[in-house]
């Protein structure tokens, strides 16, 4: 089975829901390897109060023993900068709010290298970063 990462999209809508949401998430991925991004660490730590960051916490904890915490080298940095560069040249810089996509295209890239999986509820800029480079997404609410 393909491994599986969610983005932090899944993650927020989760922590909004509570009653511990986010650590039930492993449904949406099946039988899959689940996966978090170092990324996806980064963007929930940085918009968490103190009763999601003790979910936060404890996610990283889980991962990291299991290790499957996936960090971004210096291809997937430099890869994310010539499909954030090739998209700029498509459309304009404002429209795509290319500092935004940064983090997803991290995200992106990162799993592409490995065949994981992104499970998102940001269809639109991982369809347009899709259209550079090819890698595995779905969408899904949770």
């Amino acid at each position: 089975m393909q491994p599986a990462l969610f983005d932090a999209s899944i993650y927020i809508s989760a922590l909004r829901r509570g009653n511990g949401a986010a650590l039930a998430l492993r449904r949406l991925a099946s039988d899959a390897p689940l996966w978090v991004s170092s990324v996806v660490l980064e963007e929930l730590y940085a918009g968490a109060g103190d009763r999601e960051r003790r979910v936060v916490e404890r996610l990283e904890r889980d991962f990291d023993r299991a290790k499957r915490i996936l960090v971004p080298n210096l291809s997937d940095w430099t890869q994310t900068g010539k499909v954030l560069a090739r998209l700029a040249a498509k459309c304009d810089y404002e429209q795509i709010g290319q500092g935004r996509l940064t983090n997803d295209a991290l995200i992106a890239m990162s799993a592409g290298r490995l065949g994981i999986c992104v499970i998102t509820a940001n269809e639109r800029d991982y369809r347009r970063l899709a259209e550079f480079r090819p890698f595995q997404w779905q969408v899904a609410a949770v």
